[in-house]
């Protein structure tokens, strides 16, 4: 079955970078559009950035551009969030998620989600 797995979450202080890293499995990897999103308590999950099937046309929210880059290997069916100058805003249960929607408008795999944790 499809099946999304994110990993590299953790606790950094303010400034600090990680790495999320999200192996998919299940399906042709290199079809699908790759997206992060990020849920904070008692925020509703929003979009964070996403990325077409070649590594393209990457887009991003407002508030990540210049931190935040998103990659992906399709030999590897692995999508990766880099992100730098971390603050606690940022803090959050970060999701990917694939679909087949180029404009970024819809997904239909998730994964389970990673912590990220910023603090000041």
């Amino acid at each position: 079955q499809k099946q999304l797995v994110e990993s590299g979450g953790g606790l950094v202080q303010a400034g600090g970078s990680l790495r999320l890293s999200c192996a998919a499995s299940g399906y042709t990897f290199s079809y699908y559009v790759m997206g992060w999103f990020r849920q904070a308590p008692g925020k509703e999950r929003e979009f964070v950035t996403a990325i077409n099937w070649s590594g393209n046309n990457p887009y991003y929210l407002e508030s990540v551009k210049g931190r935040f880059t998103i990659s992906r290997d399709n030999a590897k069916n692995t999508v990766y969030l880099q992100m730098n100058s971390l603050k606690p805003d940022d803090t959050a249960v970060y999701y990917c998620a694939a679909g087949l929607d180029d404009g970024y408008r819809r997904f239909d795999y998730w994964g389970q989600g990673t912590q990220v944790t910023v603090s000041s």
